[in-house]
C-alpha cells in the first residue's frame, strides 16, 4: 500500500512540474527595449507566466505603490496572435482604470501611481483560428504577464 501511495505522489509531482515548467519565466520575454531610459525600470516579482487555451481568461491581484511609475507588457507565443486584451480594475471599487482594447490592444501601458492601491489585471486570450504544420488546433500557448516599476522622476523646480 505505501508503494501505492508513494508511486502516486511521485507521479503526480512530475506531472505538476512539467507543467508548470513549460511556460516558467516566459513573461520575461516580453520585456521592451525601445528608449534609452529602459535601464531605469525594475523587474516587478508580481509578473505572472502561465499556459492559456484559445478564449482562456485569467485574473492577477497586485499591488501598486504611492510615488512609483508602472509599465505592464504582455505577450504570447506567435500560435495565439499578437491581440492579447487585458483590463486594469480597481480592487475596492471595481472601477475600470483601463482596457487595452481602446489603444487596438497594444501590448504596453505606462502609467504613475498617485496612491497605493490593489489592481486586478485581467488578461483575455482571444479565440483564434490558429493552426499547427498539420491543420491541427492549437490547444494551448505560453502567455506573459510583464511588471516593471520604477521612481517617479521629480519635475519642476
Amino acid at each position: 500500500m505505501k508503494k501505492i501511495i508513494l508511486t502516486f505522489f511521485v507521479t503526480a509531482c512530475i506531472s505538476l512540474f512539467s507543467q508548470t515548467g513549460v511556460c516558467f519565466n516566459y513573461h520575461k520575454s516580453c520585456s521592451v527595449k525601445n528608449s534609452k531610459n529602459d535601464k531605469n525600470w525594475i523587474y516587478d516579482t508580481q509578473s505572472r507566466s502561465g499556459l492559456f487555451n484559445q478564449g482562456m481568461s485569467s485574473k492577477i491581484r497586485c499591488v501598486i505603490y504611492k510615488g512609483m511609475d508602472y509599465r505592464i507588457n504582455v505577450c504570447c507565443d506567435a500560435s495565439l496572435g499578437e491581440k492579447l486584451s487585458y483590463k486594469i480594475f480597481d480592487s475596492k471599487s471595481n472601477e475600470l482604470l483601463y482596457d487595452n482594447q481602446t489603444t487596438e490592444n497594444a501590448p504596453t501601458f505606462e502609467f504613475q501611481s498617485s496612491t497605493t492601491r490593489q489592481l486586478i489585471i485581467e488578461l483575455t486570450v482571444p479565440q483564434v483560428a490558429a493552426q499547427k504544420e498539420k491543420h491541427k488546433p492549437i490547444d494551448a500557448a505560453c502567455v506573459g504577464l510583464l511588471i516593471e516599476h520604477k521612481v517617479t522622476e521629480k519635475q519642476g523646480f
